[in-house]
């Protein structure tokens, strides 16, 4: 559709009760045990220095090419991680907690077409918009960006997309606007593991305005030239570089504007762990493991991780007077 409609009922705002039920005993126990295994599991294969165990070492699916307009190297002149190993190792945990579940278990539930994505809350054009509509009203581009997980591990990725600041424009922040959140599919029958109690599902997560309308806050619908697969968060997520890859909030079927901050699933699940803004900072280690180094996927040397993963220069003005051991 060419036009944003009626702004849809907006039920799926975190509740005060939903936030206390996250403390609840049982659920933290999982947590708990899923982020011990995925981070046990990245350790094991940065220290065996190997790509993804042969039991998802499969061809990748066909994926259509898409039309880019403009390429971009944002990366220092990196080059590319395999695509086949952005492909393979991934946490995406509503298909499973290991690295190699995603491109096992995705493909085969999540359908990325039909898709639509509501835009609601404090915007001028709320409404739905289908997914290729959404893409044929911006120029598609080729962004290549370092990507640094919170676990300690990297990669180099040319993503295809286009700025989420863009789609902001076109529907009109309201003057109210202060926050975008972000929401995720919710539906077991495509994510199954939506059933279990690792995280409260939908997965959210949000940024403050300016960083949501920064130039370098991309909605990326593609890898490599080519349409996003479903293990990588198809067919619209969310990639923020100088953030840790956990804000990049996959399969998107919301974004909302707001005047609060909005409640995120990691900062809500363990606050003391996963912040709200995760700017990428050497100095503030995470509670169970150093920050100050990384090892890029492929690699079998760390590499000491840079402020901002690198993009301090573009973006550390937007955290001026802020105290950046806070803001993680």
């Amino acid at each position: 559709m060419d036009e944003l409609g009626p702004t849809p009922p907006s039920s799926e705002i975190i509740s005060e009760s939903h936030y206390l039920r996250r403390r609840e005993f049982l659920r933290n126990a999982a947590l708990f045990a899923a982020t011990a295994t995925t981070v046990a599991g990245s350790l094991r294969f940065l220290t065996r220095g190997r790509r993804v165990t042969d039991r998802t070492a499969k061809e990748p699916a066909t994926l259509a090419t898409l039309d880019v307009a403009r390429h971009v190297e944002n990366a220092g002149g990196e080059e590319a991680t395999p695509e086949r190993d952005v492909s393979t190792y991934n946490n995406f945990y509503e298909f499973g907690t290991d690295k190699s579940d995603p491109s096992a278990n995705a493909p085969a539930t999540l359908r990325p077409r039909p898709w639509t994505v509501t835009i609601s809350g404090e915007v001028e054009k709320p409404g739905e918009v289908d997914i290729d509509q959404l893409q044929r009203w911006f120029p598609l581009e080729e962004r290549v960006y370092r990507m640094r997980c919170v676990e300690a591990w990297s990669m180099v990725i040319p993503w295809v997309g286009f700025p989420l600041g863009d789609l902001l424009r076109r529907v009109g922040p309201t003057s109210r606007a202060k926050y975008v959140q972000l929401t995720t599919l919710l539906d077991p029958e495509q994510m199954p593991e939506q059933t279990g109690r690792v995280l409260d599902w939908p997965y959210v997560e949000g940024l403050r305005l300016d960083e949501a309308m920064h130039p370098l806050t991309l909605l990326a619908v593609g890898l490599y030239g080519k349409t996003l697969p479903a293990q990588n968060g198809a067919p619209l997520r969310l990639v923020v570089p100088w953030k840790y890859g956990f804000k990049g909030v996959k399969s998107i079927v919301e974004i909302r504007l707001s005047e609060t901050q909005p409640r995120t699933t990691w900062n809500l699940a363990a606050p003391n762990e996963y912040g709200f803004y995760a700017n990428v900072n050497p100095a503030v280690d995470h509670p169970r493991w150093s920050q100050a180094s990384e090892r890029r996927i492929g690699d079998l040397h760390r590499r000491p991780t840079l402020p901002f993963n690198g993009y301090g220069e573009q973006v550390a003005s937007l955290y001026s007077g802020m105290d950046l051991r806070r803001l993680f």
